[in-house]
């Protein structure tokens, strides 16, 4: 009998969004005429800007003709997206080849399909709280993962130290859930840890784009000596709303080697053999995103969550509550009351007041005593929220 891998048994179940969809339907079931207002999710709520929209029609045009037509594509990327997302780092005073950057369908796919070219020995070390996939890739791969956690007193920005012991570093910033961001003196002392001892850091930048303070680093390559010891996840997701559209891209430096092994070779190897490649017409919609038109939209369609951001984190500045994300980043992860634990304050929110966030609990034990709101809703009920939160954070105080 085939035996299958073992390593899922030790998953734990994936409950967090079930839990919350269980909670609200229920809710909904006993007020029927409540409205819900949706600060959970991480999805994006406006649509595709126009210069996105115009680049996809004449790709769809281009595949109704034989002369530009496209089939297959470079299962690295397409040269001209490739070239496009190296002149935008370039652009920022960050050199990156065109040819060290790898066109993906999400950075949620690349984050697990990066591990292909990692020795299963290896151990992992995730910053807690944290995305919950960084944990389960590493756990259906059987690795040993280090949890190393963060709290208030260090603004949910932990910093190595020399009784860490881990191949990989996982690292989000701007973070999700917790909204903070690595200034450059930080990163520098996990790249120096990194390259101290060998390890490899995996930078998840999904959210770069809403980095407004220009002291912050976007990249882990604006930090001296990441070529060494890092590879950089990016989206499209969020900084453009291709959340159903999918695409994302990997930079791997081709100084990056380890057992006299080139991993952006490995990772060349890796693509070519595991995919086809994404769509013609999804990267021509990608490539517009880079444009000067492109740009300009989607900085007005995160201005537009970023404004969001203000109105929540101004009700909380209002109410002395203790809270970090918000200007920098699209979510707001808040301290919550005292009395309260993150499930606790999530039903006191559903039922109280109508509005659905997101327990910290959900992203690891770190969380708890935490809430994240999203700020990726509409104007009305982020505005609608606001109120309710004061004035449910009044009657409890």
């Amino acid at each position: 009998m085939i035996k299958v891998n073992m390593n899922y048994s030790n998953l734990k179940d994936s409950y967090l969004f079930f839990r919350i969809a269980q909670k609200t339907k229920e809710y909904l079931k006993n007020n029927p005429e409540k409205k819900l207002l949706r600060l959970g999710i991480g999805d994006v709520s406006l649509p595709l800007c126009g210069a996105v929209i115009k680049a996809l029609h004449e790709a769809v045009d281009d595949q109704a003709s034989k002369e530009t037509f496209h089939g297959y594509m470079p299962e690295c990327g397409a040269p001209f997206l490739r070239d496009t997302i190296s002149e935008y780092y370039n652009n920022r005073g960050v050199g990156i080849e065109s040819d060290e950057v790898f066109v993906s369908s999400g950075a949620s796919d690349e984050l697990g399909d990066i591990l292909d070219i990692f020795d299963r020995s290896s151990s992992a070390l995730v910053i807690e709280p944290s995305y919950p996939a960084y944990v389960d890739a590493n756990i259906m791969a059987g690795r040993n993962i280090v949890h190393l956690n963060s709290d208030k007193s260090n603004g949910f920005l932990p910093l190595p130290d020399k009784n860490l012991k881990a191949d990989l570093i996982y690292i989000c910033s701007p973070n999700n859930p917790t909204g903070a961001v690595y200034n450059k003196e930080q990163l520098k002392s996990w790249v120096d840890f990194a390259n101290g001892n060998g390890a490899i850091i995996l930078f998840d930048a999904a959210y770069e784009a809403f980095i407004e303070d220009e002291e912050l680093p976007h990249s882990i390559f604006e930090i001296e000596g990441a070529r060494t010891c890092a590879i950089e996840i990016c989206s499209l997701s969020k900084t453009a709303g291709f959340t159903g559209t999918r695409l994302g891209y990997t930079v791997i430096p081709k100084d990056l080697k380890r057992n006299e092994m080139s991993l952006n070779s490995m990772w060349v190897r890796n693509r070519t053999t595991k995919t086809n490649g994404v769509s013609y017409i999804i990267q021509k919609g990608a490539a517009a995103v880079f444009g000067s038109e492109g740009r300009k939209q989607i900085k007005q369609n995160i201005k537009f969550y970023k404004d969001n951001a203000e109105i929540i984190t101004k009700a909380l500045d209002e109410m002395g509550i203790w809270y970090t994300g918000g200007k920098n980043a699209p979510y707001i992860w808040m301290k919550c009351p005292d009395k309260y634990g993150s499930w606790e304050f999530f039903d006191l929110l559903l039922n109280n007041a109508q509005i659905v966030a997101t327990p910290g609990e959900g992203f690891g034990k770190c969380g708890e005593g935490y809430i994240r709101f999203s700020t990726f809703g509409s104007r009305e009920d982020t505005l609608k929220a606001s109120e309710k939160l004061k004035e449910l954070l009044k009657e409890i105080k």
